[in-house]
């Protein structure tokens, strides 16, 4: 089978690779359009991964640009993660950090953090381009009331290595003989990797779960393709590999099985429907920390 075929159902059975696949679904922010495969009515997470947004690849005319005002988070950790353009982060704890290209920011929101995304002014003056995955993990539940931090390594902090034609980053956790600094509260696996046409990356098997995001590409896994845009969830302990028919971009992701529900609503996620009650309650009545020298917020939405 050749990586342009068409995905079947018999590719997503006990018998293959992958357990199942997952098409992202398009969701207008207003200034672009972003790919959202978690949480997807099939699966809420991977691992702890509980949202999983593909940002463009966009261009914005001079004058534009990405404006995401202030805004709250609960029980998870947010991963910012670009292949091109920057973006300028600011929260509650006084932090001021551009992103660029291969950086990772990794914001811990524990019992709340606000902050905002927005387009550095001089790349809005000029026009720009951005391209991306914005993450969220779910934290455990006895961390999801730690206290809020954030942390950004720059991008030559990022352990990476090259294996007959993968050229890999290592976000978080360990794999391929690397190990990366992230601090993380649970079991995260988190993989950049860029395969030449022709090359062949083992798929790590000692995870619980496990999923691959096509960014770009086509690769194949086993006896099934997988096309750009594409996320496919690894059967439980499965012994396989991605192979790329083109130059393909992927991701790794997953992790230790997060026990126990968690509950999503707007930017806030918790194990506990009260919490979410007063975490809506909190925000409506400005009860959480401001965004130092940010006056613009989102409000609570109404539903």
């Amino acid at each position: 089978m050749s990586v342009q075929e068409a995905f079947t159902p018999e590719c997503a059975s006990t018998d293959g690779p992958i357990e199942l696949m997952i098409d992202p679904k398009p969701k207008d922010l207003g200034e672009f359009v972003v790919r959202r495969a978690l949480p997807a009515r099939e699966r809420q997470r991977v691992g702890p991964f509980i949202f999983f947004d593909h940002m463009g690849p966009a261009d914005f005319a001079p004058g534009n640009g990405v404006s995401v005002r202030a805004h709250p988070h609960i029980g998870i950790a947010t991963i910012t993660y670009l292949f091109a353009g920057q973006i300028m982060h600011r929260d509650s704890l006084g932090y001021a950090q551009v992103i660029d290209q291969g950086a990772i920011n990794w914001m811990t929101a524990g019992r709340g953090i606000v902050h905002s995304e927005r387009t550095p002014e001089d790349l809005k003056n000029a026009g720009s381009h951005l391209h991306g995955i914005q993450a969220w993990v779910a934290l455990p539940v006895e961390f999801e009331e730690t206290e809020p931090r954030f942390e950004h390594y720059p991008a030559d902090a990022v352990p990476a290595a090259n294996l007959d034609g993968a050229s890999l980053r290592l976000i978080a956790g360990q794999a391929y003989g690397l190990s990366s600094p992230v601090r993380t509260s649970s079991e995260t696996l988190y993989v950049e990797a860029d395969l030449a046409s022709g090359a062949t990356l083992s798929l790590p098997g000692n995870i619980d779960e496990l999923a691959v995001y096509v960014v770009d590409g086509k690769v194949r896994i086993g006896n099934c393709p997988v096309t750009g845009g594409k996320m496919a969830v690894i059967q439980p302990g499965a012994d396989t590999t991605a192979h790329a028919g083109v130059d393909s971009k992927i991701m790794l992701l997953g992790g230790a099985t997060l026990p126990g529900k968690r509950y999503l609503w707007w930017n806030f996620v918790s194990s506990s429907k009260e919490r979410m009650k007063r975490a809506k309650t909190d925000w409506r009545e400005k009860r959480f920390a401001e965004v130092p020298g940010e006056t613009e917020f989102i409000p609570l939405p109404k539903s």
